[in-house]
Formats: structure tokens, C-alpha cells, sequence
């Protein structure tokens, strides 16, 4: 019997936000000799998807931002079950690495040794930051080798190896490096257990000291329309007053961020009780991190790619409308962009999604009807994401636009919103 969830994704079949949810947060103890916790592992348990790694930021965010952060692992260690994807994601920004150990898994049967090497380059970057790498025993292999050094943590899977098995693993563990804490996981008997203690492990995970129990982390949403508005202010680089005023006017988002930059994932050493205190610490560029993780896993719709999209496309839009309108109106298109795929990120119909959002009427005028001076915009923006060579070439023409100028700004968009999210 495995002790270890399956880890999920946190998507969802499409449906409208609330005002708030349970996000299904299970943790498994990781207990010292004493059998007095040492850390806690965490899986997303709200849906039976696969790991990926929009789950590791779902996860993690969710832990940090809408669960009881102490509720779930108090000043105790968080290990989390990490994709390499993920490892190179903009989300491990907004943690602090001495309260979270990653869990990286070995790969796949048929990987090259240039693809071991260049994970290498990965984790010492990690280990620089920081952070903790925790290895499963098929990092004990000869093609591993590089990997060892940079290990905290092995975690030696009792039920992968025969009794007589586990002093020859142990031993070329410590050999290997000196440094690293052996984990015993799904140990379920007390003969398990005693066998890995008379090896001097002194770490252990398993059915025998707890199963994974499931804390339901209640989720308080945010409108999908102010974290935008919050994005939008942030792109545009504006004071730290301006931000303050926008976080005074929807107390959900201002709790979200309060919560935060206050729990033990952050790291910090006093409380923040000041919204400018908290944007001054956090910087615009972490803060708009945060706001496009909250857009994109605070609710239960759409994969969180929709909202990087939904911020390139916006910006696309942005671009091309900078040499023929008013900046106020770049600003609208940016809007426009941003707000065209508001229905796929709620899972509702676009006019249901914009009923509540007060909009200057161009800007509706281009989402629901497709008229207006933005629609030619949103049409050619559309156009590059899906390659409607027709399309392009008809709204390029309209726009009295290059296919170059479109092509630059395009490339523009996307390296923006990489730099920014990366």
C-alpha cells in the first residue's frame, strides 16, 4: 500500500468563481527518531489530474496565499513535489528557500546524459538561491552522479527494495555525500522502521506514523476585473499610492496579499500591516507575479496558461495601438486584450463575465460586439495567436500596418510578458 498521494493538477471542467472555495490541501507528516514532526510534504488533492507544473504553482500558491499556512505546516519544513518545468517557473520567486524543500524527480528511462547534465545547471542555481533539493533512490544510479552533490534530501522508498537492500543504499547515500539526511518514506510496519533506525536514519514518512490527512484551505476570491485593474497598474509602473488605493477598494484582494506577504512561506521576520508596506516590500515585479498566479489559480476554470495569454494579448494590443491612438486609449486596448478572454478564465459567458465590470463603451463595444476602434486590433491580435493568414492580412491592411511592425510587436508582447512572469 503506497503512503504517497497522487499528485494533482488544479484544473478543473469549467465553471463560474465564487467568492470562495476549498482548495483540497493533503499533508503527510515526515517525523524525526522521536517521532516529533520534522517537516510536512503537501499534494493538491482538489481534482485527480496529473502533476504538472501548473499544479506546483496552484499548490503552493493555494498553501501560502489562500490556505491557513500555519493551520497546514506551522514553522515546521514544506516539501513539495516538483516537474522540472515548474523548477524553472516564475513561482519559486515568491517563496522563501529556507521553508521549502523541492522534491525533484530522476528522469525518464530514455533520458541522454546532456539532459541530466543540463538539469545540473537547474538545480545549482536552486542550491545557490537557497533552496533544497530532496532525490528519490533512483538518484543513487551511476548516470545520477552529478546530482548527488546537490542533494539534501534522499528518500529511500521502503517498498521498492528488499530488507537486505537497504544498508548497501544507505551506506552509498552517506558515501556519496556526507551532507544528506536520509528519508524513510512509506515505511508501514514497525519493522520497517526499526530496520532503517539501527541504520542510523533519522528521518521517516509513512502509514505507520500518519496517512495523509486533508486540510480543506478556504479560498477568498478576488474579482477576476480587480486583479487585472491591479496588473494594469503595475505594468504601467505606477506609485505605490496609486496601487495602496486600488488594494482600499476590494477588501479580498487586499487580505489575499495581507496573508501572503505575512505567512511563513514568505519568510519574513515581522508583520505587514500596511498595503504600501506591503507592495514596497514585495516590488512590482514580484507583485505582478503574484497577481497573475492569483488570476490564473484562485478559481476553477481554465488551465492557468489562459492568463499569460490573456497579458500578452493585451499587450499586443497595446503595442499596435501606440502609433495611432491616445494613451488613454492604449491603455483601453491593453484592457480590451486582457478582458477578451475573461470568459474562458471564468468559465461563463463573455457578457454574464462583464456585467459587473464597469467599462468605458468602446471597450465593451469590442468584446461583445466585435465594432468599435479596438476591434481591428483584438481581430489582428487573434489572428497572430492562431496563424488566420487571411485574418492578419485583411486587419493589417485596415490598420494600415506592416506585417513587420506586427511581427515585432508580437515578438515584443511575448518576450514582455516572459521577462515579467519569468
Amino acid at each position: 500500500m503506497s503512503s504517497t498521494p497522487e499528485p494533482a493538477s488544479p484544473t478543473s471542467p469549467a465553471k463560474p468563481a465564487d467568492a470562495g472555495s476549498n482548495a483540497l490541501i493533503a499533508r503527510q507528516a515526515i517525523v524525526d527518531e522521536h517521532r516529533a514532526v520534522f517537516g510536512y510534504e503537501l499534494y493538491d488533492r482538489s481534482t485527480a489530474e496529473r502533476h504538472t507544473a501548473a499544479s506546483d504553482a496552484a499548490l503552493l500558491f493555494n498553501a501560502l496565499t489562500h490556505g491557513d499556512a500555519e493551520a497546514l505546516v506551522g514553522k515546521k519544513l514544506v516539501f513539495i513535489n516538483c516537474t522540472h518545468e515548474s523548477l524553472a517557473s516564475g513561482h519559486l520567486e515568491l517563496i522563501h528557500p529556507d521553508k521549502v524543500v523541492l522534491k525533484v524527480p530522476t528522469l525518464a528511462e530514455d533520458a541522454s546524459a546532456e539532459d541530466i547534465a543540463h538539469a545540473v545547471v537547474l538545480f545549482d542555481a536552486l542550491v545557490k538561491r537557497g533552496f533544497r533539493l530532496a532525490f528519490n533512490q533512483n538518484v543513487l544510479r551511476r548516470a545520477y552522479a552529478a546530482w548527488l552533490p546537490l542533494a539534501s534530501y534522499i528518500k529511500l522508498d521502503m517498498t521498492t527494495f528488499k530488507p537486505e537492500m537497504a544498508r548497501p543504499l544507505v551506506t552509498f547515500a552517506r558515501n556519496a555525500n556526507s551532507k544528506i539526511q536520509i528519508v524513510a518514506e512509506k515505511v508501514e510496519t514497525a519493522e520497517q522502521y526499526q530496520l532503517m533506525a539501527d541504520l542510523g536514519v533519522k528521518l521517516f514518512q509513512g502509514y505507520w506514523f500518519a496517512k495523509p490527512a486533508i486540510v480543506q484551505a478556504r479560498t477568498i476570491r478576488p474579482s477576476q476585473a480587480i486583479i487585472i485593474q491591479l496588473i494594469n497598474l503595475v505594468r504601467k509602473q505606477a506609485s505605490s499610492a496609486e496601487i495602496e488605493e486600488l488594494l482600499k477598494k476590494d477588501p479580498t484582494l487586499s487580505f489575499n496579499l495581507l496573508r501572503f506577504i505575512n505567512s511563513s512561506g514568505f519568510g519574513l521576520s515581522c508583520e505587514i500591516t500596511s498595503f504600501r508596506h506591503a507592495v514596497m516590500i514585495l516590488g512590482l515585479k514580484k507583485l505582478f507575479r503574484w497577481a497573475s498566479l492569483l488570476l490564473t489559480t484562485s478559481r476553477g476554470g481554465s488551465a492557468p496558461v489562459v492568463g499569460t495569454t490573456a497579458v500578452v494579448r493585451g499587450r499586443l494590443m497595446e503595442l499596435l495601438a501606440a502609433e495611432m491612438l491616445s494613451p488613454e486609449d492604449c491603455d483601453n486596448a491593453f484592457v480590451v486584450g486582457v478582458f477578451s478572454l475573461l470568459d474562458t478564465m471564468l468559465g461563463i459567458p463573455l457578457d454574464q463575465a462583464l456585467e459587473s465590470v464597469a467599462l468605458p463603451e468602446p471597450v465593451m463595444e469590442a468584446l461583445l460586439h466585435n465594432t468599435g476602434v479596438f476591434a481591428p486590433f483584438l481581430a489582428l491580435t487573434k489572428a497572430c495567436e492562431s496563424g488566420d493568414d487571411a485574418a492578419f492580412a485583411y486587419n493589417t491592411e485596415l490598420l494600415h500596418l506592416s506585417g513587420h511592425q506586427v511581427n515585432m510587436a508580437h515578438l515584443q508582447a511575448l518576450a514582455w510578458a516572459d521577462n515579467l512572469d519569468g
